[in-house]
């Protein structure tokens, strides 16, 4: 490692990593520190009896020829070399509630939406129309989204509640219940969630759902390649635990073993409130320390990992979204006990591109920090070697959540337990220590209707020349934080000449 960067990135998310490619393209040298042993946050994968998991990635959208997200992967030189899946055409994630027995299927491509949901709904054709009509035209006033240069965000869109908006387009409960049904990947909330949420988050699912085979760590490994081919530089296990300034600028950063590392320009892609921590609140303004610090964080979540016994389970191309009510569609994240679980959340993990057993399975729910909260000053050994293992309550704590679980996994998968070759779970705090989110957070901030600029955060901070990227900017998920990166590097370099570029890739055909 040199001592001297154009630029020097904290954290190795994929709004790190796609900021490091973007500039060491243009020319800059750069040099990303992580802290962990594997780089990549939410990228990141690991493996159980050979068997391959994802953190958090359990799938991606957008991929197809021509759409937005494979047009960005395409700039950052690694959409030809991913290995994809592509799931069910006809119904890429299934929704259900209760004992109904009905799954409610979303489909790939607008149209193909549209006919799914008709078979169950041959009443609401208008109201369907109407729905994908709007989260396109919600899509299409964010302006990077589509690869184009844009002024601001448009406030009544940005202040529009999803519920308002599906209570204007029909009455039927059913109906609104099946259209935010995997509201997971961005966790709803009745009272505050805005409509642009859902439109940014769901769109490029319904453009086209893909799965990373053998996981999306492939995605920063790429990345991390396209960085060292510009002459970039990265390193792991390397901790910064602190800024140094001279007058209002940063000059450098030093790692926990004492290594100074100096940079003209610092993009932070840790959580925002450890970057105000670390970096000193007294060199922000007051204000916007108050307002960052008052955000809450959205919730977090309980894992189970599942290895199969080889071909004993039936493996499955879509994913399930099971509510034991209606009711539970809302809010969702907010009811840990009593019945708890009321969401169950699978995911089959793809190995090959023609499957027809399955070799592992993601099941996920909501936890809230607090019920893990007095194991809160442990930390995974594995992670942070120095500090003491977790005690056994813990451990207690987590086989029994793990069972709940599971119990609500044998309801929409009868005859899955006698397949299961071994289990193992993460909680908020196994999120919180690989992948450094605030209180083991799954989204970043939470996005209110009622106030939405206060999660509106720029780029540039105030301290000239530290910027920020990651999913507390803007939106988070793949590519919420992708298109986050670019938005960062605009404010670091020509802005002109980087649209430039991008436009060769925003005016393919578009095939969606």
């Amino acid at each position: 490692m040199e001592n001297k960067y154009d630029v020097v990135i904290v954290g190795s998310g994929i709004g790190g990593l796609a900021s490091a490619v973007i500039l060491a393209k243009e020319g800059k040298k750069v040099c990303v520190l992580e802290k962990n042993n594997q780089y990549g946050g939410n990228l990141q994968t690991f493996s159980r009896e050979k068997s391959i998991f994802d953190t958090g990635v359990h799938y991606i959208g957008g991929l197809g020829e021509g759409q937005n997200l494979y047009k960005y992967f395409s700039y950052l030189g690694i959409m030809d070399k991913l290995k994809l899946k592509q799931m069910d055409p006809n119904g890429y994630d299934l929704i259900s509630f209760g004992e109904e027995g009905i799954q409610y299927p979303h489909g790939q491509g607008y149209e193909n939406f549209v006919q799914q949901l008709l078979i169950y709904f041959p009443e609401e054709e208008k109201a369907l129309r109407q729905y994908v009509e709007k989260i396109q035209a919600i899509c299409d006033s964010f302006p990077m989204y589509n690869l184009e240069q844009g002024t601001g965000y448009n406030d009544q869109i940005v202040s529009y509640k999803l519920s308002d908006f599906l209570d204007e387009i029909t009455t039927n409960e059913e109906l609104k219940a099946v259209l935010v049904g995997s509201n997971f990947l961005y966790v709803a909330n009745k009272e505050k969630t805005p409509l642009y949420v859902h439109a940014l988050t769901v769109n490029s699912y319904i453009q086209s759902a893909w799965r990373c085979i053998n996981g999306g760590s492939q995605i920063s490994k790429l990345l991390i390649a396209e960085l060292k081919k510009y002459g970039g530089e990265i390193y792991k296990n390397t901790a910064v635990v602190s800024f140094e300034f001279d007058g209002e600028k940063i000059i450098s950063c030093t790692t926990k073993e004492g290594k100074v590392v100096v940079g003209n320009q610092f993009i932070s892609n840790m959580n925002l409130k450890e970057t105000i921590r670390m970096v000193g609140p007294n060199h922000f303004s007051k204000p916007f320390v108050k307002r960052i610090m008052s955000l809450e964080e959205v919730t977090s979540v309980f894992s189970l990992y599942i290895v199969f016994k080889k071909d004993q389970f039936p493996y499955h191309n879509n994913n399930i979204y099971h509510y034991k009510n209606k009711e539970d569609i809302w809010d969702t994240n907010g009811k840990c006990i009593p019945g708890w679980p009321n969401l169950v959340v699978a995911s089959m993990n793809a190995n090959s591109m023609e499957q027809s057993f399955a070799d592992s399975m993601t099941a996920m729910t909501y936890m809230d920090f607090s019920e893990v909260e007095q194991w809160q000053h442990t930390y995974n050994v594995s992670t942070i070697k120095q500090l003491e293992k977790r005690e056994e309550d813990y451990e207690q704590f987590k086989a029994e959540k793990a069972e709940l679980l599971l119990q609500e996994l044998e309801k929409i998968y009868p005859g899955i337990r006698p397949a299961i070759q071994g289990m193992y779970t993460s909680t908020p705090l196994t999120y919180r220590d690989f992948i450094g989110s605030e209180k083991g957070n799954m989204y970043g901030f939470i996005k209110d209707a009622n106030s939405p600029m206060r999660t509106f955060i720029s780029p540039r901070s105030k301290i000239g020349n530290l910027f920020f990227s990651g999913q507390n900017v803007r939106m988070h998920g793949i590519m919420g934080v992708t298109i986050g990166a670019f938005v960062t590097c605009m404010e670091m370099i020509d802005r002109e000449i980087l649209t430039e570029k991008l436009n060769q890739y925003r005016d393919d055909t578009d095939h969606t």
